[in-house]
């Protein structure tokens, strides 16, 4: 009673080119997401394209308006993001209307009346 048990998620044997059987052929996601549109599914079935992830636990990301590095800063009067101190002297000297135009295009909502 020598005779080796493989747990049930090995194989015993691999399949190779060599040894006869066919190479491994991958599928893109966009295969794998036209293969489940063809595929008759119920309607509560979940597939790739009906996944929703839940929401981040870590805080978004800031980016800076001027440059768009990283931006560790808030000017407290205008509420654009700025990266360093070269960034705060240009956002300092920018008119009301661009800092309610970077506003805008943030999607923040303009301190500006």
């Amino acid at each position: 009673m020598s005779e080796e048990t493989h747990p049930c998620f090995k194989r015993a044997t691999i399949d190779t080119p060599q040894a006869g059987g066919k190479k491994k052929v991958w599928k893109g996601l966009k295969q794998i997401l036209q293969t489940d549109k063809m595929l008759p599914w119920p309607e509560e079935a979940v597939t790739y394209s009906s996944l929703n992830p839940p929401p981040s636990f870590f805080p978004a990301k800031k980016y800076s308006d001027i440059s768009g590095l990283i931006a560790p800063y808030t000017d407290p009067t205008t509420k654009l993001h700025y990266h360093n101190a070269e960034e705060y002297s240009t956002v300092k000297q920018l008119p009301m209307d661009l800092t309610a135009g970077y506003l805008a295009l943030r999607g923040a909502s303009s301190i500006v009346g």
